[in-house]
């Protein structure tokens, strides 16, 4: 357990930023004089892109967590 608390720490440590637009958005959006609305939509796509990773993983954990425990009640 103290191994996958590690790689997860490191991993959030030394992640890199990302943009994520594709490359039409992209065409358009740097067309403009302001970046805000560009830096608006990366920040989407990532949030968009994060919430289905975040929810699997969760998913996983508590999979995990209950066939853990159905081991350890067994003797």
């Amino acid at each position: 357990m103290k191994k996958i608390i590690f790689i997860a720490l490191i991993v959030f440590l030394f992640s890199t930023p990302s943009e994520a637009q594709c490359a039409m958005c992209r065409a358009v959006l740097e067309s403009e004089e302001g970046q805000g609305v560009a830096k608006g939509i990366n920040d989407g796509i990532i949030y968009l892109m994060a919430v289905p990773y975040i929810l699997i993983g969760g998913l996983g954990f508590l999979i995990y967590k209950k066939f853990n425990k159905t081991k350890k009640d067994k003797p």
